[in-house]
């Protein structure tokens, strides 16, 4: 958000002209952020504003008038296509205040105008504030998320308190998190904008809090929450700490001033405990690339692949239970049980789809219109969504029965008969065709109300009228080319050219009012007074309609069963896309105990798998980790598909206790209360961290919070530095997962000499990945098979990279020499030594030879020290045989 203008750039107001001096004071309301100020059927900036518009827009610099006698720098954009440019400039960072005109232009006949339209900002544009389809991504969330800590509190070890609000449905959601915690929830819910003092937001989300928030100390907290939902004691919506009430203040007071001071219609905040949730850290959560790769794209993700949902409220939905995978078993089986109960009954995917596609997105609908930006086509969206709830319960009763699940049962309880009143009336209400704008009129039916049908008739009948009072007209006064015409000064006029306005000018009915160089214009009593009667019907039609429309939207926005309509729609759609998953039959239901079982049967990677070429196909690999044999020690070369065998696993667990369907013949898998994966490494330049100081901060949380409920996988830990150290760092981490932390654990490394652990490490089991050396080429098998790698082959990897022939000939002649002088050396490496702990015996012969230079040495000298070195081997070795 830095890159908005601030208002240290914007010129004293003093010497302004009226219209500029309302833009100064309108600029001081919203200083940080861009003002669209409404100037006709433009958008218009000005002095900084427009000219950091116009780099971001890459639209002209112009300039409008004079200010303290230098140009006003200025850009405009039409109202029209606002929000396209809208969308830009919130993609960029920036805020956008937009102030319209709140004053009509006089009419023709009224007291002329005096000084410049009253203007007021009616909306604050912000990226966690949208609402607009156009602004919006359709399938993900879009959150503005609060961050509190209470004053007498400050101390780092302090609770936070965070609320999230998705203006675009409603959603309201709190939770309590210690700072440790913290990023671990911004990586979850990825907030577009952040309310909180610059200490508690991590570094990497700076860009994204919003400037200048205060923080309400608790009893006003507590006050305005509680006008917010309209209690007497907040005590009634739920069981709030400090910290929470406080963010969530911070988070309505925000919205509130959004909106110009009208608050959208919200759900009531829902505590969530983190208790049940997988504990998915930021780090997991890029390797595995869930909802977002690493380029920024959605593709190529774990969503992406398992996504079958038909709307848009189904994907946001399915997108919350694949980052906020969840603990409970029970929760877990009765998700399982829908979504495997829709396969049972015949046809019915295959119809619940069609009905799906037919239904609109009703949260958001909802939310444009509890913010008065709603418009003819959200009021009929809710419609719409009724109609097809009746259907969804005219589908799945039928086959419902005792022994239905209790998820489907929900579902029909919760879609039948929910708002037929609203339903009726919003049919009843609303014209079959309606326009894209109430503005345009024709949005109620006709029969609706009599008194809009009365005044649609008198606009109506009198441009009838005065289509046959043209024809008259022409004939009286021989004019064949004599038009009646509305003039927007002098309302309905006869209009003829000037050739014959001659014959025109002496006729006492008629009066002349304007003449140019081709038209005369003159008017008569009686196209007055069907002027004012058309107008006074179309006015009185307009605001009739609008007084329909605004109660229809009131009572929409009211009825408490539309946005647990909503969420029940998204249900249905995720239920749905998972049992189309899983149909194929080479998706399997996972059965999730609260042990601490795990063995996969055949599984797959659901992205690679994807993403292959037709016709390729996946090599899937079992995995078992149960509680006697819970370390898996993976060795094996690079392009082997060692991480993607790690990354399989942990989408695995992600699916199953997202209640999905899993890429495999047969799953087992306890319940898993932290997810670690640690498969791939880069630098973190921005903040002076080289790629093994984040490998080990990220070993360094594993090693901190994993226990023995969680699964860690891990991949080549160590590898970043000396060939000695990575080889005690990796050991020394590898006793601690397994001895210390109990974790279900995959420990991927090119270490080939940790295999030897299993001797010590009980619960440890060697497993490679296959390799098959055939007529001096080496093929990957991609199979996951108890042992040891016997080598890595990275040269043979090298040359698959395309390094030169002679470097890979030379480094192939420098491996077996290395190879060679290796197998000579009787000793193993220090570190596997049985006294490892012991300091290395004192040698002299070694010593020696180590201090001597040969160089240095005379003739005499070096005989000498032969004489001196020999003595010292009898000495150490004993007399040579």
């Amino acid at each position: 958000m830095s890159s908005t203008p601030s208002i240290a750039n914007i010129p004293s107001p003093e010497g302004a002209t009226p219209a500029m001096a309302q833009w100064f004071a309108l600029k001081a309301q919203e200083p940080d952020a861009l003002l669209f100020f409404r100037m006709g059927d433009f958008y218009e900036l000005f002095f900084a504003d427009a000219e950091a518009a116009s780099m971001a827009l890459d639209i002209s610099l112009t300039a409008r008038g004079k200010h303290r006698d230098e140009p006003i720098p200025m850009c405009g954009v039409p109202v029209a296509a606002a929000p396209a440019y809208l969308a830009r400039l919130i993609r960029r960072g920036f805020r956008v205040a937009v102030a319209e005109q709140t004053e009509a232009p006089r009419k023709p006949g009224e007291s002329t105008q005096k000084g410049p339209l009253s203007r007021a900002i009616v909306r604050l544009v912000t990226p966690g504030t949208l609402t607009e389809d156009e602004l919006l991504e359709a399938g993900r969330q879009n959150l503005l998320l609060a961050l509190a800590r209470p004053a007498k509190r400050g101390k780092t070890a302090a609770p936070i308190g965070a609320a999230w609000i998705d203006i675009s449905t409603g959603a309201f959601e709190t939770a309590v998190v210690t700072a440790t915690e913290l990023p671990e929830l911004l990586a979850r819910l990825e907030p577009a904008e952040i309310l909180a003092d610059s200490n508690l937001a991590p570094p990497e989300y700076a860009a994204r809090v919003a400037p200048n928030v205060s923080v309400p100390p608790i009893d006003s907290a507590k006050q305005q929450m509680a006008r917010a939902f309209s209690v007497a004691q907040i005590s009634v919506l739920g069981d709030f700490g400090d910290e929470e009430i406080i963010a969530c203040a911070m988070a309505l007071d925000y919205v509130r001033r959004s909106q110009a001071g009208n608050m959208p219609r919200l759900s009531r905040p829902l505590r969530i405990g983190e208790a049940g949730t997988l504990g998915l850290d930021p780090a997991t959560r890029a390797s595995l690339d869930l909802l977002q790769a690493r380029d920024g794209s959605s593709t190529h993700t774990l969503l992406d692949a398992v996504d079958r949902t038909v709307t848009a409220a189904g994907q946001r939905l399915l997108a919350q239970w694949i980052a906020a995978p969840i603990t409970n078993s029970g929760l877990i089986a009765e998700r399982q049980e829908a979504w495997q109960w829709l396969l049972t009954v015949p046809g019915l995917n295959g119809s619940l789809a069609t009905a799906l596609r037919r239904t609109p997105d009703l949260a958001r609908a909802l939310g444009r219109l509890s913010t008065g930006r709603g418009q003819p086509r959200d009021l009929a969206a809710i419609r719409d969504a009724l109609a097809t709830a009746d259907i969804f319960v005219s589908l799945i009763r039928p086959a419902c029965d005792d022994q239905t699940p209790a998820l489907i049962r929900k579902l029909c309880a919760g879609l039948y008969g929910r708002a037929d009143a609203v339903f009726e009336r919003l049919q009843s209400a609303l014209a079959e065709e309606l326009p894209p704008k109430i503005e345009d009129g024709g949005v109620i039916a006709k029969g609706f109300d009599a008194d809009l049908d009365r005044y649609r008739s008198l606009r109506d009948d009198s441009r009838k009228t005065l289509t046959a009072l043209q024809g008259q007209y022409a004939e009286q006064y021989g004019i064949n080319n004599l038009k009646i015409r509305h003039h927007a000064q002098l309302g309905y006029i006869i209009e003829t050219s000037t050739t014959h306005a001659a014959k025109l000018r002496d006729r006492p009915e008629l009066s002349f009012r304007q003449g140019t160089a081709n038209l005369a214009r003159f008017s008569t009593d009686e196209l007055a007074e069907i002027d004012r009667a058309i107008l006074n019907a179309g006015e009185r039609a307009s605001v009739l309609e609008r007084q329909i429309f605004n109660g229809l939207v009131a009572q929409a926005v009211a009825h408490p069963a539309l946005p647990e309509l909503a969420e029940l729609f998204a249900l249905t759609d995720v239920l749905h896309s998972a049992a189309i998953l899983a149909q194929g039959g080479d998706w399997c239901r996972p059965q999730v105990t609260d042990d601490q079982a795990f063995h996969l049967e055949a599984c797959r990677h659901p992205v690679v798998e994807a993403a292959l070429d037709r016709g390729a196909r996946f090599i899937p690999n079992d995995c078992a980790l149960p509680p006697a044999h819970r370390v898996m020690l993976l060795t094996g070369p690079n392009m082997a598909g060692k991480s993607t065998f790690l990354r399989q696993t942990a989408l695995a667990v992600i699916l199953a206790q997202a209640g999905l369907p899993v890429p495999a013949r047969k799953a087992q898998i306890g319940v898993v209360d932290r997810l670690f994966s640690r498969v791939g490494a880069a630098d973190d330049l921005a903040r002076g961290r080289s790629t093994f100081m984040v490998e080990m901060t990220e070993t360094a949380a594993i090693l901190r919070q994993a226990g023995p409920r969680s699964l860690v996988v891990v991949d080549e830990i160590g590898r970043g530095t000396a060939t000695l150290d990575g080889l005690a760092i990796a050991w020394a981490t590898l006793e601690a997962l397994h001895s210390q932390l109990g974790a279900r654990t995959i420990f991927a490394t090119h270490f080939h000499e940790l295999g030897s652990l299993s001797d010590s490490m009980p619960r440890l089991t060697p497993y490679t990945m296959a390799v098959k050396e055939w007529r001096g080429e080496v093929v990957f098998q991609h199979e996951v098979r108890k042992g040891a790698a016997r080598k890595s082959w990275g040269v043979h990897v090298a040359q698959l990279a395309g390094v030169p022939e002679p470097v890979v000939k030379r480094a192939s002649r420098l491996l077996a020499a290395l190879e060679r002088d290796q197998s000579r050396a009787a000793p193993s490496l220090p570190l596997f030594d049985a006294n490892m702990h012991e300091e290395p015996a004192h040698d002299p012969l070694r010593d020696a030879l180590e201090t001597l230079d040969p160089d240095a040495l005379s003739p005499r000298e070096a005989l000498q020290k032969l004489y001196d070195l020999k003595k010292l081997a009898l000495e150490q070795n004993g007399p040579l045989a």
